[in-house]
């Protein structure tokens, strides 16, 4: 299973980002979730401040580029294998720094990957 963290994660059940959380539970995933408000999602709390985990396989990315960039660092960091920029959150800028230090970016939808066995 893939220890994977959400970023823009949210208590909100009409939120990408809450369906994410659901789905990669369901799926037998751990999963850890930073937001910019505490909260809960799928019975795990919401951190507001960058935590430094370990073992972290995937990032995936519910927030907009305008945002990524005080997680530049902080990403590359926890060192994940790869960082999942879902639908809205495609930045080329930050996809680059990653391919520099070997963690591979991928564009697309972490609930559909989880749908087609492709997670």
């Amino acid at each position: 299973m893939k220890r994977t963290l959400i970023i823009g994660a949210s208590s909100n059940p009409s939120r990408y980002a809450y369906l994410a959380a659901q789905k990669l539970k369901n799926y037998g995933h751990p999963i850890l979730l930073l937001g910019r408000r505490k909260g809960s999602a799928s019975g795990e709390e919401i951190h507001f401040e960058k935590v430094k985990w370990d073992d972290v396989d995937t990032v995936t990315l519910y927030i907009n580029p305008s945002h990524q960039t005080e997680y530049y660092d902080y990403i590359i960091s926890l060192k994940p294998k790869r960082v999942i920029f879902n639908p809205g959150t495609e930045n080329p800028e930050f996809e680059n720094m990653l391919l520099d230090k070997n963690i591979i970016p991928i564009e697309a939808c972490t609930l559909v990957m989880l749908s087609t066995g492709q997670f």
